[in-house]
Order: C-alpha cells, then sequence, then structure tokens
C-alpha cells in the first residue's frame, strides 16, 4: 500500500480563500506563534461578514478544507446546477435538513448550488417553513460569497445573478 502524498497548498496574503464552514475569507496574514513550547506557523484568516478570525496553522490546512476561490469550470458547473429541475426527496424533514446543512458546510459551489435550486420558491414564499428559509438564505448567502468574488462584484450583484439564473 502506497501513501499518496497531498499536493501543500500555498496562500499569500490578501487573498481570498473558502473555508468550508464559514464561507470567503480573506486571508490577513501568515504568521509563526509559540504554542506549548513549539513555534507554529499560522494562516490568519478574517471572515468581515461574520467579524470573526481563524488562526489555522499551515499544517492543517488540508486537513480543515481550507481552498482557493473555485475556478471557471467549477463555476459553470454550479450555474448548471441552480438551472436544473430541483430534486425533493421524500425523506421527513429533519432528515433533508440534515442533508442540506451537510452540502452547504461541504463548501464546494455545486453542493450549495444544489441546496439553493431545491429550496428556492419562486410565487409563493409563504409556503416555506422557517427552518427551510434559513437553510436557503444561509445557502444562497454563502454562494453568492464565493461568485461575488469570482465575479468581482457586489455581493447584491452576485445574489442578482443566481436570482437571474434560478429564474430561466
Amino acid at each position: 500500500m502506497s501513501i499518496k502524498k497531498l499536493p501543500t497548498l500555498t496562500f499569500n496574503t490578501g487573498e481570498y480563500v473558502v473555508y468550508p464552514t464559514h464561507g470567503v475569507g480573506k486571508v490577513a496574514d501568515i504568521t509563526k506563534q509559540n504554542i506549548a513550547g513549539s513555534e507554529l506557523e499560522m494562516l490568519v484568516v478574517n471572515f468581515d461578514k461574520d467579524k470573526m478570525t481563524l488562526r489555522i496553522p499551515t499544517t492543517k490546512l488540508q486537513h480543515v478544507g481550507l481552498r482557493k476561490i473555485s475556478d471557471e469550470k467549477t463555476m459553470n458547473e454550479a450555474f448548471a446546477t441552480l438551472q436544473g429541475k430541483p430534486k425533493i426527496k421524500k425523506l421527513m424533514w429533519s432528515r433533508r435538513a440534515q442533508e442540506y446543512e451537510n452540502k452547504i458546510n461541504s463548501g464546494n459551489p455545486v453542493a450549495i448550488a444544489e441546496v439553493v435550486r431545491d429550496l428556492h420558491r419562486t410565487d409563493n414564499l409563504a409556503e416555506q417553513s422557517y427552518s427551510e428559509r434559513q437553510i436557503y438564505e444561509q445557502a444562497i448567502n454563502r454562494l453568492a460569497s464565493e461568485v461575488s468574488i469570482f465575479s468581482d462584484c457586489s455581493i447584491e450583484e452576485a445574489n442578482q445573478k443566481l436570482l437571474d439564473v434560478l429564474a430561466k
């Protein structure tokens, strides 16, 4: 059995990155910190929307799933997913909600687009339950934040792009 060597990720200060469970953040700094007697190199990521800062040891970047903003191929796949037909499973809501949360927290734009597509309601938003609406908002906001960085536009413009794609 051979051990697969994962490619090492390199991030630069000022670069936007995606942390799967928190969304898009900006690399503020790469510093060395002394913790429990050993020196660790840390990547400092700021999430302005949540007013949160994460310090991630550079040796754990692969493990936590930190990644660069998606490429054009992945974004096109996410937009194609949004245009697809919603797939509503006949599971209990609690199971579906758990699946949706897992997809959102995966950080994968295509999986998040599936959640947005499946929970999007065009004509009557009143038919959505509160928890359904919350998950939908979380998914569309997470996707819009990545689309805004990818397309170099504001969050509002990215949100409108997503809604335009869903309306087709």
